[in-house]
């Protein structure tokens, strides 16, 4: 395995062909002074030891030594080996609601946003735990396998969005079953299923899936997100406001924060519920519980041990640049028995 720090400097090999028309109209330019001077005849006599030959190898010389401290600052690594690194931890998956509902504004900017900062400060406080979201709203989607990967997780979440679901409506029992099966470490016996909504659902089996992820040893913690007065829930058109939601009647639909309902269903899922209209409250209320969780050992292969190459090249790229500099363009006496470019003729 190998990487290349700054591949930027890649760009001082077009020096290269620079330097080589340089040097070609040098020549031409000093073959045509010698015109002038005198025929070629004659100057050859007047200096029988200018050599083409060395000439053209300092130039080579000067192209080599570019080209390899180019690669020098690019600066090459090579990892010299695969460890398997020991770490603890449990599995987080957050299931996000990303219904037309959770556009409602009554939680600046809205509980959609609110959510997603929520989830990215808990992801900020976890440390070799790993981590999976959910986004569901009629239906439920994998956004993002569970992964060590706390980053990712993070550039993920930004994205989330209504969109991203087909069907619309609020299903959490879909979240909760696709969350079953969503854990791939059958040893791992804190699993943590965080569902953050404003806890509209439209389903009647919702609390006898979450008393089975309980069974199957699943932790489910609900955050509420809006206020129980509620507000429209605002539609828009590429951006632009476009009015609010309303129902078969016509009327506009108040989309309120049913606390009873994800009150009922971390119960059920052996957890707790927690209001996420104040961040820093569910954030350090999460991190407690998974602080003081019992972890589990698992193993992350990864190359690692990478290191700098670029001494290699810095030492060849001076090697050349002092041949150039030691290097005449007088004919060595060797060379001249030689007359490998056929000078004396």
């Amino acid at each position: 395995m190998y990487r290349l720090e700054e591949p930027l400097y890649f760009y001082l090999l077009l020096a290269i062909p620079v330097v080589v028309l340089v040097y070609f109209t040098s020549f031409w330019l000093k073959k045509r002074r010698q015109k002038a001077f005198a025929n070629t005849h004659l100057f050859s006599k007047l200096s029988p030891d200018t050599s083409v030959f060395k000439s053209t190898i300092k130039m080579i010389s000067i192209i080599i030594s570019i080209a390899f401290i180019s690669i020098a600052l690019v600066n090459p690594k090579m990892g010299v080996k695969l460890k398997t690194i020991k770490r603890e931890g449990v599995d987080v998956v957050f299931a996000l609601d990303v219904s037309k509902s959770m556009l409602t504004e009554d939680i600046a900017p809205n509980r959609l946003e609110k959510a997603k900062q929520i989830i990215t400060k808990i992801i900020d406080k976890l440390g070799s735990d790993r981590v999976g979201i959910i986004v569901y709203a009629g239906n439920s989607y994998p956004l993002l396998p569970i992964t060590t990967d706390l980053a990712a997780a993070k550039m993920f979440l930004q994205n989330a969005n209504p969109d991203m679901v087909s069907s619309q409506g609020t299903a959490i029992n879909e979240a909760i079953n696709r969350a079953l099966t969503f854990y791939d470490n059958k040893d791992q016996t804190n699993k943590y299923l965080v569902i953050l909504s404003d806890g509209e659902d439209h389903e009647s089996n919702t609390n006898t899936l979450a008393k089975k992820a309980a069974d199957s040893g699943i932790k489910i913690f609900t955050i509420g997100i809006g206020t129980e007065k509620g507000k429209p829930i605002p539609m828009r058109i590429n951006g632009i406001f476009n009015g609010y939601k309303k129902d078969q009647k016509g009327d506009v639909v108040i989309s309120k924060r049913h606390t009873d309902v994800l009150k009922t269903i971390a119960k059920e899922g052996n957890g707790s519920y927690i209001d996420g209209n104040i961040t820093d409250t569910s954030v350090d209320f999460m991190e407690n519980i998974i602080v003081n969780a019992q972890k589990h050992k698992f193993e992350t292969k990864q190359f690692s041990d990478y290191k700098d190459q670029f001494q290699w090249f810095i030492a060849l790229a001076l090697f050349f640049l002092i041949l150039d500099s030691f290097m005449m363009e007088k004919k060595t006496e060797w060379l001249k028995q030689i007359d490998l470019f056929n000078e004396s003729k």
